[in-house]
């Protein structure tokens, strides 16, 4: 195994404006069928109807508003048809015609903005990412994420660039893979395509299909090309050294989550979870342990295996065994959200016209310790495997740790 490159400790990241740019949205007006039956037949043929501006936008984006919602956001002149701006709700759409709505900037929620880089060369980057900071652009957050930090270090590098001085990035890195908002650690970024697409390869091995009956894949002798090792902090005390949960994982509807939330489930897709304890505090009642997804050969290490790696995977497991990450907001007992109904504060919309944020817990909220903290991978194009390592935060070590 070849030896650790030594983290460059070096951070970067701008402080982010008071309000974003806002976003803009454009659709293209398609046919609109309805059925008709046709004389003496009983089939039916496709007939175009007319439809309105309202109509489109609420029936097509309905987890974007309510209908009162694009009532507000057309009257408000934010959307335009070819090129005009219309304020009539009622107005009917041709076939083909180019609609394009502008949400207003917002003042997004607080997130950190520095970014500690851990290792770097000419094909990736791993960064230490801080709890509290979205990786991708979604829901409130579209500009404070960790893509626009990449963009704008690229932005300014390329200005360095022509300007005659030498930059010490030549390229846009992009995230290959996702940490939950909450989630802090290591997080894996591709400078190049060929980068990009092995990396994205080897997280997507990460996610074969669990065999019920078989044991992990360290004890298989199967050896895969990433491994990522985890430290958490889970509620309660876990009594046996070294757990096993084949739960399996799978969806649920939540109101404030459009694509719904992953749970435990016995109809979802397999998921297996070993979990070793590193330390007990009976005192303050939780139990400290590590966190693997995507096996290497580490027989010694005292951990929790994820062989499959489903979304929230470690939040479900460790719920479903009845010790939920201490300080987690959404996952109770069981592997279920802990308010199986969630709504929103009141039936107003906010003022961007949008649904206002539920006022129950949702997948994005933070307060839970979980952190990203040793990877070990096979370089996408190097014959060499290396290991990367980000701090851990005071409240995951163990007593005889020091950072």
């Amino acid at each position: 195994m070849a030896d650790e490159k030594a983290p460059t400790r070096n951070a970067f990241g701008e402080p982010w404006p008071d309000f974003n740019d806002g976003l803009t949205y454009t659709d293209i007006v398609p046919p609109t069928s309805t059925t008709a039956t046709v004389q003496n037949s009983p089939k039916k043929c496709p007939r175009i109807r007319a439809c309105s501006l309202i109509e489109f936008y609420s029936s097509k984006y309905s987890n974007s508003a309510p209908l009162e919602g694009w009532l507000q956001r057309i009257r408000n002149g934010q959307i335009t048809v070819d090129g005009q701006v219309v304020t009539d709700p009622d107005t009917t759409l041709r076939v083909g015609s180019v609609l394009l709505y502008s949400r207003l900037p917002w003042k997004e929620p607080y997130a950190p903005y520095l970014l500690e880089v851990l290792y770097e060369d000419d094909d990736m980057v791993a960064i230490n990412k801080p709890s509290g900071l979205q990786v991708l652009p979604g829901g409130l957050f579209q500009q404070r994420t960790v893509l626009t930090q990449l963009r704008w270090l690229a932005e300014k590098s390329s200005a360095l660039r022509f300007s005659g001085i030498a930059a010490a990035q030549e390229s846009h890195p992009v995230p290959v893979h996702r940490l939950g908002r909450g989630t802090s650690g290591i997080l894996l970024c591709a400078k190049t395509k060929l980068a990009r697409a092995r990396l994205a390869a080897y997280f997507a091995d990460g996610t074969a299909v669990v065999r019920e009956n078989r044991i992990s894949d360290v004890e298989l002798g199967t050896t895969r090309r990433i491994s990522k090792i985890y430290r958490a902090l889970a509620t309660g005390i876990i009594d046996e050294d070294e757990v096993v949960v084949k739960q399996a994982i799978g969806m649920m509807r939540y109101p404030g989550v459009a694509n719904g939330l992953y749970v435990a489930s016995s109809s979802g897709k397999p998921a297996f979870s070993k979990v070793r304890v590193l330390e007990r505090d009976v005192q303050g009642n939780c139990t400290l342990v590590q966190v693997v997804s995507s096996i290497y050969h580490m027989r010694s290490v005292s951990l929790v295996e994820i062989q499959s790696g489903r979304p929230h995977q470690i939040r479900i497991h460790l719920s479903f065994l009845g010790h939920p990450l201490l300080g987690d907001p959404l996952y109770g007992i069981d592997g279920q959200p802990k308010v199986a109904e969630s709504g929103c504060g009141d039936d107003s919309f906010a003022p961007d016209g949008g649904y206002q944020r539920p006022t129950k817990p949702v997948p994005g909220d933070c307060g839970y310790h979980l952190h990203a903290h040793h990877l070990v991978l096979s370089h996408p194009t190097k014959n060499e495997v290396i290991e990367i390592t980000a701090p851990l935060p005071t409240m995951l070590r163990a007593q005889n740790e020091t950072e």
